[in-house]
């Protein structure tokens, strides 16, 4: 097998991240007699076009996605259809939010670990002609994932401030989203929201749980649609959300579907994997097994999903005993 890392730069706090990183890729490989190839990233979209270059091949080959949840995005994109793939994600970035599920950022930066470590398969989802390994959104979010970019570019906010920051940013400005909402073939509906999640896994925005039971291996898309309420209600309720204590509430809706379609009559936000745009229609729907994995050695995620620690109804179980 192959091992190709595609690292990014600038990932981690002036880069000092990726150029750790870097040493530490050579002296594995070099000490386990692999066969590697060390890319680093020159322009956005380069490791797209690398990673798909690199699975065009046809060599059974691990691509590493060495940066955050944005160089997680473009590896996803650029190898997705190869069957000769397998994708791992060594997290150097500020959010690393997809990784969360699987490990503490430390362990899974460790790249003996992620060099001894098994694929197994994962879902995606489906947005256009996009791929997103994480979540998509809808609303609220999406338009403080649009705002998010900019603020990201001040070297005191971290991923998590730069999304807070986003966020009051939005609430003053987006909080009210009129949706047609259509889950599978059901009849939709319309309603003021202010926002439609759809995750493939738990966390986004740098660390806000937005899927708490969602998983990335069931074949399900966790929908969570809150709808409107007052900005004075939503401010009491941001820091609920965000450590995942939204699913009982009475604005909100939650349900596990295999597609789920929006349209606004007017161009909204549209998040997918952090990578955003401006549309009047998007479909999400899951692609089963669509990802060859690599869990590292380190993680205890196939092990936890075996004995039904982490199941996806953990927060009912939890609920019933209180």
């Amino acid at each position: 097998m192959r091992h190709v890392f595609i690292v990014n730069p600038t990932a981690g706090k002036k880069g000092r991240a990726a150029a750790a990183i870097i040493p530490e890729i050579e002296e594995c490989c070099k000490r386990r007699g692999l066969d590697y190839v060390l890319h680093v990233t020159t322009a956005p979209n380069d490791g797209l076009e690398f990673a798909r270059e690199t699975a065009k091949t046809g060599y059974h080959v691990r691509i590493y996605a060495c940066g955050g949840d944005g160089t997680l995005y473009e590896v996803v994109n650029g190898a997705y259809g190869y069957d000769n793939v397998e994708i791992a994600a060594v997290p150097l970035g500020s959010g690393n939010d997809f990784i969360r599920l699987f490990g503490k950022k430390e362990e899974l930066a460790n790249i003996d670990a992620q060099v001894e470590g098994v694929a197994i398969d994962l879902d995606l989802i489906r947005c256009g002609n996009r791929i997103a390994i994480n979540e998509c959104s809808m609303g609220v979010d999406a338009e403080v994932c649009a705002k998010q970019a900019t603020f990201k570019k001040f070297p005191w906010l971290s991923g998590e401030a730069a999304y807070t920051v986003s966020l009051l940013w939005a609430f003053t400005k987006k909080m009210k989203n009129t949706f047609t909402i259509q889950f599978d073939d059901e009849e939709p509906f319309t309603d003021d929201v202010i926002f439609c999640f759809c995750g493939n896994s738990r966390w986004y925005g740098g660390g806000y749980m937005g899927g708490p039971l969602a998983l990335p291996d069931d074949g399900w898309l966790d929908v969570i649609i809150v709808k409107r309420v007052s900005r004075l209600k939503l401010l009491t309720l941001i820091n609920k959300y965000k450590n995942g204590r939204h699913l009982d509430w009475d604005i909100t809706l939650f349900k596990r579907v295999k597609k789920v379609s929006v349209h606004s009559d007017v161009p909204a936000a549209v998040n997918i994997d952090g990578e955003c745009d401006f549309v009047n229609d998007s479909t999400f729907e899951i692609i089963e097994k669509g990802v060859k994995f690599v869990i590292p050695s380190s993680s205890a995620y196939i092990e936890d999903r075996k004995s039904g620690k982490i199941s996806g109804e953990e927060r009912q179980k939890i609920k019933a005993t209180e």
